[in-house]
């Protein structure tokens, strides 16, 4: 799947509409914060220096690192922090931990994003028309309330106008920094790095500000995150027009302070550079940014976990395509969470700097952790070690800056996305080295063994057919091999007599959009292995697409199902008869020998499949033709015991 590869209006548009909601909100609460480090004191030093890192910390972070070097490195056209990782994880195991944290802190922090934009641009109405922080969370609540609401019907319609309304943002952004920019042209200093490395040198109060300073670029994970929905050229292009209406926007919030330089300033400069006039128009257009910030950041959520369950690192969740375009998804379980997550951190925080003291320190986290993937992938992908050594270097210097600078944020509310992240983590944890237990004690046979076993049970008359077409799920990626529940299922459990039989293997691939499927014969006409390899954002519709493959097979001769003169359509070649899905529902064993731990993650991992999604609705499986049956886990020998008879 390509997706707008060319560029023209109607791509740029799409992409001013996705991709920059976060980093281009950025101006409502940067500069704000920066006043709040020294109590709203306004200082040359500050400003010029509070300027000039703003500048360049959107040149290195967001300019060099991601839309120059990141962006290279997409897969199939696609991004973000499991799609590099899906590049690179056959080089090394390791590299899963970085793709785990990274993922789990850019969720956590990225729930205080939707907070912290629409109080900051609904504050902005405080100016002309007083309104009490109980007023103000209010607004908020029912402003979020409405967007998660909104999320179930799909975002095209509202994503038709997200380009058009970043564009008047962005624009209007442009024109309100120009205007305060030729009242003191002095700003323009600012562009020289020296006045931000000597405020962080000189400033005691350095580490603060530049934390401040980061929320400038909390938004540049998302360049990456959404490079398959609008493609490289498109990003490309039109940061420029974003970076040009971001800078010219901060050097004229410094502009303005400049002229009243001794001065304490409580209320937020970039509503304090409008005409009093355009206060109220101008807090609209804000909060529809914020508002278009916050579905970026849903949407986005929704594809980071779409993308992490398939790739077996997360719980498997209910996922809806409201729209024609399957790349956007719906998790109805992660859209309660936020919104959960999102009002309760505005009820805790209540004003948008408390939030910012809070904001950013998760972010730094995962921008640390796709440095690391990066200089791997340009390192084994690209074969180039002395450039991944150096991006790995600087880049690693620059970030843990950031992280040493929010630290500071823990006490004042960080600690909240932490715990948020680090729930993820253990939860990615449970289910990660849950499987990895499953599979060091799952036992296979081989299947070929089996050959007169199957042709035994069909011949066998006292047994009813149990169905036409029996289909089991298999991990196993060696058609010759089987797990030996699946052959207890068949042919002593329950003896299950059918015309076919078929082993299915779902294999997700590194690329995004594949589609693929193999064959392979076990039993002439009767038994067959199939293997679907499927990219980590195709929906999983087994039962459609193993109607599609047999169909196939009949065509081709390879099986052979004479239709029954009393079906309706019998003359329909196309027809393969009923279908049975046998899942097999694993439960611990009593006689299993774990150890403590291994038994905690084990059934822990075995509590969350009970909670979350059913195997036959997540492989898209007709329920009606879906048969669970319960298996022990038996793990390890166990103690065999001897009865003596004493009568």
């Amino acid at each position: 799947m390509k997706v707008n590869k060319k560029v023209s209006i109607a791509s740029l548009l799409v992409a001013l509409g996705i991709v920059y909601g976060d980093i281009g909100t950025s101006p409502l609460y940067v500069m704000k914060s920066m006043l709040m480090v020294d109590n709203g004191h306004v200082s040359k030093d500050l400003i010029l220096g509070g300027v000039s890192l703003v500048i360049w910390t959107l040149t290195l972070q967001t300019t060099i690192k991601y839309v120059m070097i990141t962006l290279e490195a997409d897969n199939k056209g696609e991004g973000g922090i499991f799609s590099l990782y899906t590049l690179v994880r056959k080089k090394a195991k390791w590299l899963i931990i970085p793709a785990v944290v990274g993922g789990a802190t850019l969720l956590a922090d990225g729930m205080i994003t939707p907070p912290v934009t629409v109080t900051s641009a609904i504050e902005g109405l405080n100016l002309v028309i007083p309104i009490e922080t109980r007023g103000i969370i209010i607004i908020v609540i029912t402003i979020l309330t409405l967007l998660f609401l909104l999320q179930r019907f799909g975002t095209d319609v509202i994503g038709k106008v997200f380009g058009p309304m970043m564009v008047i943002w962005f624009v209007m952004l442009f024109i309100l920094g120009i205007v305060q920019v030729a009242q003191f042209p002095g700003i323009i200093k600012a562009i020289n790095p020296y006045y931000g490395i000597h405020l962080l040198i000189t400033s005691p109060r350095s580490v603060y500000i530049l934390g401040a300073v980061f929320l400038c670029t909390t938004g540049a994970e998302a360049l990456y995150s959404d490079l398959g929905h609008c493609g490289k050229r498109n990003i490309h292009y039109t940061w420029v027009f974003v970076k040009i209406s971001l800078i010219f926007n901060y050097l004229g919030q410094g502009a303005w302070l400049m002229l009243r330089e001794g001065n304490v300033i409580k209320e937020n400069p970039f509503f304090l550079i409008m005409p009093e006039w355009f206060i109220i128009p101008g807090t609209i257009i804000a909060t529809i940014a914020a508002i278009i910030a916050s579905q970026a950041l849903i949407t986005g959520s929704f594809t980071l976990v779409s993308e992490a369950i398939k790739l077996n690192l997360f719980p498997k969740l209910q996922v809806r395509y409201p729209n024609e375009d399957k790349g956007k998804v719906y998790i109805p379980a992660v859209n309660m969470l936020l919104y959960i997550g999102c009002v309760l951190l505005v009820l805790k925080f209540q004003k948008s700097e408390h939030m910012e003291a809070a904001y950013g320190l998760a972010i730094t986290i995962t921008m640390l952790m796709t440095t690391i993937l990066l200089s791997q992938y340009i390192r084994y992908i690209k074969k180039k070690s002395s450039m991944a050594i150096m991006i790995f270097i600087v880049f690693t210097i620059i970030e843990a800056a950031f992280l040493y600078a929010n630290l500071f944020k823990f006490i004042n509310g960080g600690y909240v996305t932490i715990i948020i992240a680090g729930a993820l983590i253990f939860l990615m944890y449970i289910w990660i080295y849950g499987t990895v237990i499953r599979k060091r004690f799952s036992q296979y046979v081989g299947i070929l063994c089996f050959k007169k076993h199957f042709r035994s049970l069909k011949d066998d008359k006292e047994l009813p057919l149990f169905a036409t077409n029996l289909v089991y799920l298999t991990e196993s990626q060696n058609y010759e091999e089987i797990e030996s529940k699946i052959i207890f299922s068949i042919f002593n459990k329950q003896p299950k007599r059918a015309k076919f039989y078929w082993f299915v293997n779902v294999k997700v691939t590194d690329e995004p959009y594949t589609k693929e499927y193999n064959v392979k014969t076990i039993v002439p006409h009767e038994a067959f292995y199939i293997q679907f390899n499927l990219g980590f954002r195709v929906e999983q519709k087994i039962n459609i697409f193993l109607y599609q493959v047999i169909q196939d097979l009949v065509l081709s001769e390879e099986i052979k199902y004479t239709p029954k003169e009393y079906m309706i359509g019998h003359s329909n070649k196309h027809l393969v008869g009923d279908f049975k899905f046998v899942l097999l529902q694993e439960i611990l064993s009593n006689e299993s020998e774990l150890s403590r731990w291994d038994n905690f993650v084990t059934s822990t991992k075995l509590l969350i499949k009970k909670l979350t999604v059913s195997p036959e609705k997540w492989f898209g499986i007709d329920t009606s033709i879906v048969r669970i049956e319960k298996v022990p886990i038996i793990i390890g020998n166990g103690e065999t015991l001897k009865l003596t008879r004493i009568d």
